[in-house]
């Protein structure tokens, strides 16, 4: 579980990003034009006070 930084409050977490209008939503890529797509961002957010963290669930193709 995550919690807020701010406030000290377990967020709710797996939620999704998407792009307003589009619904592409966002992506991690490593660097360089054609890069390797790595994962789609999670979001988490506070209940409490509103506070938004990005993470990636899965590392593993990020170490690799």
């Amino acid at each position: 579980m995550r919690t807020c930084l701010r406030c000290n409050t377990m967020m709710i977490e797996d939620l999704d990003v998407k792009v307003d209008m589009q619904g592409y939503g966002i992506k991690i890529t490593k660097k360089g034009v054609f890069g390797d797509t790595v994962k789609k961002p999670k979001v988490a957010v506070c209940p409490q006070c509103g506070e938004i963290s990005f993470y990636i669930g899965d590392l593993d193709k990020l170490k690799g």
